[in-house]
């Protein structure tokens, strides 16, 4: 699996891993029931400790994209197209809560931006 990390990045190496392989999924990269590389063998490509990789394939889990089998190991689960949706959803509500805060650094207040917002809306 190719993931890039960026060490110089103020996101955390696991937090990398965790959004690649998301977007890998939304993005069919990652087919439902596809076997994730083992901890062991991801840290190892990525040269990252064991402990971060496991700490990713947690919050995977957690969130529903992969499910670990103990002793199987970690698999693509069931392309939830719900889920797909609202990570979606979130990516958008993120997009947009950094246009504002760039509008509102440079001086833009509630008005301008609703009404840019629109003009954007109508193209």
């Amino acid at each position: 699996m190719e993931l890039i990390i960026n060490n110089s990045s103020m996101q955390p190496i696991y937090e990398q891993i965790v959004s690649q392989v998301k977007e890998k999924i939304i993005h069919g990269e990652l087919k439902e029931e596809t076997m994730l590389p083992s901890v062991r063998a991801l840290a190892k490509e990525l040269k990252v400790s064991a402990l971060t990789v496991k700490k990713a394939y947690d919050a995977l889990d957690k969130e529903g994209f992969i499910v670990t089998v103990h002793g199987k190991g970690s698999f693509v689960t069931m392309a939830n197209q719900a889920l797909m949706l609202e990570e979606k959803k979130k990516e958008v509500e993120a997009d947009l809560e950094m246009a504002i805060k760039k509008g509102r650094s440079c001086g833009m207040d509630d008005q301008e931006l609703t009404e840019l917002f629109q003009i954007v809306l109508e193209d």
